[in-house]
């Protein structure tokens, strides 16, 4: 039987994707156990120490808001007191991956973790501390983790998921493709509605 895959094409730290996460699931449990999924860095936002930018912070407090007015997802906004924030996702991409080189589900284990860390508990995973404890929180081997996330091999791999993402043309997130009995086909390219995702989805499986 061909390799089929799922591809989902996304940043732990995209308001769209935190959004997007119940119609990941919904996904996820009618996929028939031959199609793996697969989780590819999207790389929103490269490495960067400075605070964020007054213009760029606005932008990202109005996704959130739109996010919630179209999703229903919640949002902890202690985070723009709490935090400083900075416009770096690299290093949350590398996290998870770091993640998935230790345990099976790690990487997507990490990545929800950071989801849940930044839009529910107002926690910083631009910043290293944070995703050492949350590695800690998921019972990684903190040590190697913390070896790992800021070695060249994790982010070699990093940047072959964006190859990955470029050779797709996917250029939003979440992005949702399927490659399933030697046909590609895009269940989403960019936060979609789940039942449209869903009706697209079992068209293909019962076709």
């Amino acid at each position: 039987m061909p390799t089929s895959t799922l591809y989902y094409i996304a940043d732990p730290m995209c308001s769209w994707c935190w959004g997007f996460q119940p119609t990941l699931e919904s996904i996820i449990d009618i996929l028939p156990e031959e199609i793996d999924v697969r989780y590819v860095m999207g790389g929103l936002a490269k490495d960067s120490d400075e605070p964020m930018h007054a213009d760029t912070l606005e932008y990202v407090k109005q996704q959130w808001q739109l996010v919630t007015d179209r999703t229903g997802a919640q949002f902890n906004w202690d985070f723009w007191t709490a935090c400083q924030p900075r416009r770096s996702t690299y290093p949350a991409c590398r996290a998870a991956i770091a993640a998935g080189e230790q345990q099976g589900a790690g990487l997507e284990d990490m990545f929800h973790a950071i989801q849940r860390a930044y839009y529910m508990e107002a926690r910083n995973p631009s910043d290293l501390e944070t995703l050492i404890s949350l590695a800690a929180e998921l019972k990684l081997d903190v040590d190697r983790f913390s070896t790992d996330i800021v070695s060249p091999g994790i982010n070699d791999m990093l940047y072959k998921d964006f190859e990955l993402r470029r050779s797709f043309h996917a250029d939003k997130f979440p992005t949702v493709i399927l490659d399933y009995n030697q046909e590609t086909m895009w269940l989403a390219y960019g936060y979609e509605e789940a039942d449209k995702v869903m009706d697209i989805l079992e068209s293909v499986l019962h076709s």
